[in-house]
C-alpha cells in the first residue's frame, strides 16, 4: 500500500511553520523551515518542510546555500526558477541588512572597526581578496576597492595600484586588508613584506598606510598591532 505524502495541511496547527512564526517569532523556527515558508507549497511527492530540508542538506546548510547561483539551486528536484529566485532574493535581502551599518561613512576608530566592515563580505570568500579601504581626515570610510584576486605576494600586489586610487579619492589614509581562505588569519611572510613595502611607499607619497588587517572565520589579526606598521 502506498504510503501517503505529508503536506503541511496534515501537520497540526502549532507545528506548521508559517502559524510558529506567528505565535512564536521567526526565531523559533528552524532553517529549514524558515526555507519551507519561502518556498510556500511542496511537489506532489513531498511535503514543503521536506523539499526545504533536502534542499539543505544538498548545499549542507546556509553557508553554501548563501553562495548558490540560480542554476544549482533549479537542479534539485522540485525547485523551479520561481522558488530559486525567492530564496536567492531572501539571501540579498539578508546580505544587505547586515551591511546597512556599513555605507553610511562609516568611522574606523580602531582594527575591531576595520575588521567590522568587511567580516561578513571577506570571510566565506574562497580565494585571497586584497582590499583597501580609503579614509579622509576624519577616519571615515570614502572607497572601498578590492585590488587584487589571487595568492599574495610583494611583486604582485604593486603600491601603485593601491596609491592610485587613494590619490584619485583624494584619501588622508589607507587601510589594506585580505582575507585567508582556511579561517587562520595569522600573518605570513609575504603578508609582512607586502606590508612594510606599502608602508615605505606611503611615506614617501603622504598617504598613510594605517593598517593591514588579515580576515580570517570570524576573527582577524591586526599588523599594526602586532608591531609591523
Amino acid at each position: 500500500m502506498a504510503t501517503k505524502t505529508l503536506m503541511i495541511r496534515d501537520f497540526p496547527q502549532d507545528e506548521r511553520p508559517r502559524e510558529r512564526f506567528i505565535q512564536h517569532g521567526p526565531q523559533s523556527l528552524s532553517n529549514h523551515e524558515l526555507i519551507a515558508i519561502l518556498l510556500r507549497n511542496g511537489t506532489k511527492d513531498e511535503s514543503v518542510l521536506q523539499l526545504a530540508n533536502r534542499l539543505l542538506t544538498h548545499f549542507e546548510g546556509l553557508r553554501q546555500l548563501k553562495s548558490a547561483t540560480l542554476e544549482e539551486i533549479t537542479e534539485i528536484k522540485g525547485i523551479g526558477p520561481a522558488k530559486a529566485i525567492q530564496i536567492l532574493a531572501a539571501v540579498e535581502v539578508g546580505r544587505r541588512i547586515s551591511n546597512l551599518n556599513f555605507h553610511d561613512r562609516y568611522v574606523i576608530r580602531s582594527p575591531e572597526d576595520g575588521a567590522k566592515y568587511v567580516m561578513n563580505d571577506m570571510r566565506f570568500l574562497t580565494q585571497e581578496h586584497f582590499v583597501c579601504l580609503y579614509l579622509n581626515t576624519k577616519n571615515q570610510v570614502i572607497h572601498k576597492q578590492t585590488i587584487f584576486i589571487g595568492s599574495l605576494n610583494a611583486s604582485i600586489v604593486h603600491p601603485r595600484e593601491v596609491f592610485r586610487e587613494a590619490l584619485k579619492r583624494s584619501a588622508a589614509s589607507v587601510i589594506a586588508l585580505h582575507n585567508h581562505p582556511s579561517g587562520d588569519p595569522t600573518p605570513s611572510r609575504e603578508d609582512i613584506e607586502v606590508t612594510n613595502r606599502l608602508v615605505e611607499c606611503g611615506k614617501i607619497i603622504g598617504i598613510d598606510l594605517l593598517d593591514h588587517l588579515i580576515i580570517g572565520e570570524n576573527k582577524f589579526v591586526s599588523l599594526k598591532e602586532k608591531g609591523y606598521i
